[in-house]
């Protein structure tokens, strides 16, 4: 492929193509001039911090409309202790004794409005309770409802008072808690874009590659830069004027974007749909989609992804998917999907619910019968509550589904989270799993007489293969941008001072030549390398003579600089930095066994497993071959007779090639930049970050919320069977059982909301 004459050494800048540079010049302005347009139009004010009063009053104000009843229970005291003796009516009741068994004959007004509101909330549950129960949950306020009426029945007023302030009380900290422990869930939701700035400029059409003016077939390289294959035989890529400066855009909901659109996004925007970028570089925050914390700088052509909020320069970027199948609108389908489920744990604590029900009114019926004081029903009833079980259960399963989003780890349904607590065997895909994606430069190896160090030569090579698509190419280009920038500083040159490349040319499964800096630089197979072409041949000593024998896994790339064989850069599959932590810490959390599935020789396997500390290797496998040693595993009845635990195993991979092995584990847990949908698919659990150490934190988030969990359940019916225990024995009066039971709600419910914490 011939590269374009006289052009710096960084890919990005070089790769400038006809199709994209004619548009992102002409929609610079507008971009900026919208960008400013924006800035402008929104008002000191609703930037400028609220002060707390100001926030607090918002907070009483949106409680108060979830709970409509909580501020007339409240405002009810008022009354109730003002006329708590006022009876306008004088002392005798003008209807007679036809009032409830057991109150008194002639309520006061202050009382009759208890009576009132205790008719108005019960009918209310009722109604609640039915409905629960026709979508097949447990109706839990049958308890509440028993104690409003006992109360009411015996003449405490201030004692059913005090418990319909418990049931809207409740109801408002069920909202608050859910609301919070939701609340990274419910950002994702709500940061999802709605519209989107397509570009439109005279003689252009919407949703089509080529369609825009230029005459050059673009080609991606998975390193992000791009190349352009001239058509009709010409070396420039436009041969139309530019888009005209008085071109515009317009703002379409999102849906409405196609394919091949020109999009522009403003600053502090959100990325509407997948795509590619047009401008020269763009700075993102990618922490809605994986939990980057740092924002990430990309260049010219790079994958953009959708749900990314842009930074202070507005960018120009290409749709390549429509929205429905960008990477947001996937994240989103997860998140929805793992609101709406619930745990086996909380089906089972809602099932739990109804033989407590009959445990409080066994309690309260023995206390009445033994007593032969009706007053001791309702002392009991007031202190007996379902809500650790039905409330505290449930919420810390949402705060723990919130805690992995915010960690950038998705799931598909809250019953995953509970599995993964108690995984026992993790399964590991070697190459882009436990290594990097592409084979790395491990050494440089000169050849003898070279007076170039190895720095220069890995420079000189990297620029080079900077414009190669070979799966080599990438390593090589990565660790010659690393030397570039040592040799800089040696130099004292300026950072962005690259080396002139020209005359760049590639040829399929041979290698890759070009100039650089005026030295004639070829890479790739030792005869491409040494050919002579107008190159001056090395000779015909031997590859082993000259540089030694490869390593298991290692990779040789030949290097000539002006004809002469200048050196041999060795790569091989590198461990992540991370992976070796990441086996320690699954030991540390009790995994019982880690296994490392690949398809590569034993011998460059092994020397990978060593280094990151696994000793069950299994190499040499086909895709069938993982399959079935997953899923043997996973059969495996390692608790039956024995005091182990059953084995749950865990298959973690991040490529198409890895689904069906995904697939066949009980959890599958796909790594993933975003790029690859099948793995995702398969998978139950999917990584946004490309971050193996992930795996590890999201099994201790799993067993932090199930630890949480059940603390906040069984420390609140503790308290709750203690209290009704003492209130059987007369030892807590009834108002005070109804705010003691108020107290055990609260702690129950703030305790399972631990789960959000960054504990594990």
């Amino acid at each position: 492929m011939t590269g374009t004459a006289g052009t710096s050494g960084n890919p990005s800048s070089s790769r400038s193509t006809s199709d994209s540079s004619s548009t992102a010049s002409s929609t610079a302005s507008f971009a900026a001039s919208a960008a400013s347009t924006a800035s402008a139009a929104v008002p000191s004010a609703a930037v400028a911090p609220r002060g707390i009063p100001r926030r607090i009053a918002a907070r009483v104000v949106d409680v108060c409309r979830l709970v409509p009843l909580l501020p007339i229970v409240l405002a009810a005291a008022v009354p109730l202790a003002l006329l708590w003796d006022w009876r306008p009516w004088g002392p005798v009741a003008p209807w007679g004794e036809l009032v409830l068994w057991g109150m008194s004959p002639n309520p006061s007004v202050g009382q009759w409005i208890v009576i009132a509101l205790v008719v108005y909330t019960v009918v209310s549950t009722l109604l609640g309770m039915i409905d629960d129960v026709r979508n097949g949950q447990v109706g839990i306020d049958l308890l509440a409802v028993l104690a409003m009426l006992s109360t009411l029945g015996v003449g405490e007023y201030w004692a059913s008072w005090a418990v319909m302030l418990m049931v809207a009380s409740g109801e408002a900290i069920e909202e608050y808690a859910q609301s919070k422990a939701e609340r990274s869930l419910t950002a994702l939701l709500q940061a999802a874009p709605r519209t989107a700035h397509v570009f439109d400029a005279p003689g252009m059409a919407r949703g089509g590659d080529g369609a825009d003016g230029s005459d050059g077939a673009a080609e991606d390289s998975p390193n992000g830069f791009r190349r352009v294959v001239p058509r009709h035989g010409s070396q420039h890529g436009s041969q139309q004027e530019p888009a005209s400066a008085h071109a515009a855009f317009r703002t379409v909901p999102v849906d409405d974007v196609h394919v091949g659109d020109t999009i522009i996004v403003l600053p502090g925007e959100t990325v509407p749909v997948d795509g590619t970028l047009l401008s020269g570089s763009a700075t993102l925050d990618l922490s809605a989609i994986n939990g980057e914390p740092l924002p990430r700088e990309v260049f010219a052509n790079a994958r953009v992804m959708s749900g990314a909020v842009n930074g202070a320069t507005a960018l120009t970027m290409r749709a390549t998917r429509p929205a429905a199948d960008s990477q947001y609108q996937r994240i989103m389908s997860l998140v929805a999907s793992a609101q709406e489920s619930r745990p086996a744990v909380v089906r089972t604590a809602d099932r739990l619910a109804v033989p407590f029900t009959v445990l409080a009114l066994v309690i309260a019926g023995a206390a009445w019968a033994v007593a032969g004081v009706p007053v001791r029903f309702a002392q009991v009833l007031v202190l007996a509550t379902p809500c650790p079980l039905l409330i505290a259960a449930p919420v810390a399963y949402v705060a723990g589904t919130g805690r992995l989003a915010k960690a950038g780890i998705l799931i598909k349904t809250q019953s995953v989270l509970e599995q993964l607590g108690r995984v026992t065997h993790v399964f590991f895909d070697k190459t882009g799993t436990l290594t990097v994606k592409q084979p790395q430069v491990v050494r440089v190896e000169l050849a003898a007489g070279q007076r170039l160090d190895a720095d220069h030569v890995l420079m000189m090579a990297g620029v080079v293969e900077g414009y190669s698509v070979h799966i080599l190419a990438q390593g090589i280009a990565k660790a010659g941008r690393e030397a570039g920038e040592r040799l800089r500083r040696e130099r004292g040159a300026e950072p962005r001072a690259y080396p002139v490349v020209r005359d760049v040319r590639e040829e399929s499964g041979q290698g890759i030549a070009g100039e650089v800096d005026g030295r004639a630089v070829r890479v790739g197979r030792r005869a491409f390398a040494t050919a002579a072409g107008g190159f001056r041949p090395t000779g015909a000593e031997s590859e082993r003579s000259r540089f030694g024998a490869l390593g298991p896994g290692e990779m040789g790339s030949y290097v000539s600089v002006n004809g002469v064989l200048a050196a041999r850069i060795v790569l091989r599959d590198v461990p992540r930095a991370d992976a070796k932590a990441t086996v320690e810490r699954l030991s540390r959390l009790g995994v019982r066994r880690v296994t490392m599935l690949t398809g590569d020789r034993r011998a460059s396997a092994g020397i990978i497993a060593e280094e990151v500390g696994i000793r069950d290797v299994r190499a040499e496998l086909f895709p069938e071959d993982k399959v079935a040693a997953v899923r043997d595993e996973s059969r495996t009845p390692a608790g039956r007779g024995t005091s182990a635990r059953p084995t749950v195993t865990m298959m973690v991979g991040d490529g198409v090639n890895d689904a069906p092995v995904l697939a066949a584990a009980d959890l599958g847990v796909a790594i993933t930049d975003g790029t690859s949908t099948a793995a995702s698919e398969s998978a139950q659990i999917v990584i946004m970050n490309d971050d193996v150490a992930a795996v590890p934190q999201a099994i201790a988030i799993a067993r932090r919320t199930r630890r949480v969990m059940l603390q906040a359940v069984l420390a609140g019916l503790a308290l709750a069977v203690v209290g009704m225990l003492a209130a059987a024995f007369d030892l807590i009066p009834v108002v005070v059982g109804a705010f003691l039971q108020e107290a055990i709600d609260v702690v129950s419910i703030l305790w399972a909301l631990t789960a959000l914490l960054d504990r594990e």
